[in-house]
């Protein structure tokens, strides 16, 4: 009788959409309240449901979940610092539906410093542990490069401990605080310090310092392209295919790059001929995307095309932008409407100097 149970079970519908998502989910949200509440086999009957569905809507989406009061469950989705599955997230939550037993969060919110302690591999992370210092550096005035010092610092545990160090800035600032205000993090022990150690409990003061003097100096900055001057280069790769790159040579001397802090590749894969390049028909459906997505994301709303690159059956094509949640949605739109012609994938960072785009400057 089971086997026959097995066979005739009501098979689950494909999750392609966010609507698919929470129509799902609404379907089995009772279920899932008890488990959580009941605390109870919760990653068996409802972790190992919910990440494949997930997995299903959007690679690199995670979740933690857990009860707010006896009657409330909470479940937070997290990009677990991917940048470009923020938008998404914040995105999926806005669509959540209103259920009674259930608060939806997009990203980790704040805590209260004074009521966690994280605890990994023997590793206690805590506010008596952790300090910091800032680096300056004159010809990037504006990167906000932090080291943090833990006490119990082990090299041969590094990784382990930086992971550790991260989970406490996302519960310590805000998951998205700690994406946006940060530049670059290094992590060390007391010995390796070289700078005055100042406690962690400072550290929201300073960004937020940081970040005023961000605004002040760059708000309302917007750069023209219209009269830019772009260059050809040519390269041959270790492997003997050529690369071939267009790049808007006049916007690399710009001296306000930190204002467009978030780096856009856009990477497409195309079928090559023996050169690595398109044949005609292909090239000008590249040229189609590419300016379709010039004219969605144009420069006087903070989207500056800096070029592209194509080479060995692969366009990429790079946008400096002020913010990163709107090129995200763009491109992710359209993967979808150029999907039976390209793999189109995509990388969202942050370069406040734009140093990856050095290379087009020699």
């Amino acid at each position: 009788m089971s086997i026959l149970k097995n066979i005739f079970a009501k098979k689950e519908n494909p999750i392609h959409t966010i609507a698919d998502f929470w129509h799902w989910f609404q379907e089995n949200e009772q279920t899932f309240f008890k488990v959580v509440q009941g605390r109870d086999a919760i990653e068996e009957q409802f972790f190992d449901r919910l990440a494949p569905k997930l997995q299903e809507l959007r690679e690199g989406v995670y979740f933690l979940a857990g009860m707010m009061n006896d009657e409330v469950a909470e479940l937070i989705f997290t990009p677990d610092g991917m940048v470009k599955n923020v938008a998404f997230i914040e995105d999926l939550v806005q669509a959540a539906p209103q259920l009674p037993n259930w608060k939806f969060t997009a990203l980790k919110p704040v805590a209260d410093i004074n009521r966690f302690n994280i605890r990994m591999n023997n590793y206690e992370f805590s506010k008596e542990k952790i300090n910091f210092y800032a680096i300056e550096h004159p010809q990037y005035p504006d990167e906000v490069d932090l080291v943090l010092v833990y006490d119990d610092f082990v090299e041969s545990d590094k990784s382990v401990i930086a992971n550790g160090i991260y989970i406490f800035l996302d519960n310590f600032l805000g998951e998205l605080n700690a994406i946006t205000a940060i530049d670059s993090l290094k992590v060390i022990g007391p010995d390796q310090a070289e700078g005055e150690l100042i406690s962690i409990l400072k550290l929201k003061d300073y960004l937020v310092w940081r970040e005023k003097e961000f605004i002040e100096k760059y708000e309302g900055t917007r750069y023209n392209t219209d009269n830019d001057a772009y260059v050809g280069l040519e390269a041959t790769l270790e492997n003997g295919m050529p690369l071939i790159a267009m790049i808007n040579r006049t916007l690399l001397d710009w001296d306000a790059k930190a204002s467009h802090p978030w780096i856009v590749r856009v990477e497409i894969a195309f079928k090559a001929n023996h050169n690595g390049f398109p044949d005609e028909a292909t090239y000008q459906l590249l040229n189609q995307f590419e300016d379709e997505l010039i004219e969605i994301l144009p420069d006087d709303q903070g989207y500056l095309n800096i070029g592209r690159e194509t080479v060995d059956g692969n366009r990429d094509i790079f946008f400096s932008c002020k913010d990163f949640r709107e090129p995200a949605r763009v491109v992710d739109r359209m993967k979808q409407q150029y999907k039976q012609d390209f793999a189109v994938n995509y990388a969202i960072y942050k370069d406040k100097y734009w140093q990856s785009f050095e290379r087009y400057k020699g």
